[in-house]
């Protein structure tokens, strides 16, 4: 399966927010974060919203607006939980996306975006 999603990837680890509910502190994503989420979700197609629970390799190619660094760990975690919210995995633990061969960053300023490739293993190996 083969996704493509517009807009700048956003990661969600950094600039999170502190705010106050019921007079308890609650960590929340970034404005940034929530605004990339609200465009990505729409992307998704609903024949990709399978609730995948088999082992698959997900790899990420990311492009990027700037050429500032960006940390790929946090981008991929950050595409994980969308796919999970967008339904797309049932989960995002390591039994169902069991690996993220070939991820990379490049620099696109003109047409930022995350090409998603989602394929199952040939078979899980046991540890």
């Amino acid at each position: 399966m083969k996704l493509i999603i517009r807009g700048n990837p956003v990661s969600k680890k950094n600039h999170s927010q502190i705010i106050m509910i019921g007079g308890r502190p609650r960590l929340i994503p970034s404005k940034p974060y929530r605004e990339y989420e609200k465009m990505f979700l729409p992307q998704v197609p609903a024949s990709a919203r399978q609730r995948i629970t088999t082992p698959h390799t997900v790899c990420c190619i990311y492009y990027m607006e700037t050429r500032r660094r960006v940390d790929l760990g946090n981008l991929l975690n950050a595409t994980c939980d969308l796919l999970v919210k967008a339904e797309v995995f049932q989960d995002d633990n390591s039994f169902i996306v069991a690996s993220h061969d070939g991820s990379r960053v490049f620099y696109d300023k003109d047409n930022p975006r995350v090409e998603i490739d989602i394929t199952p293993m040939a078979r899980s190996v046991e540890v």
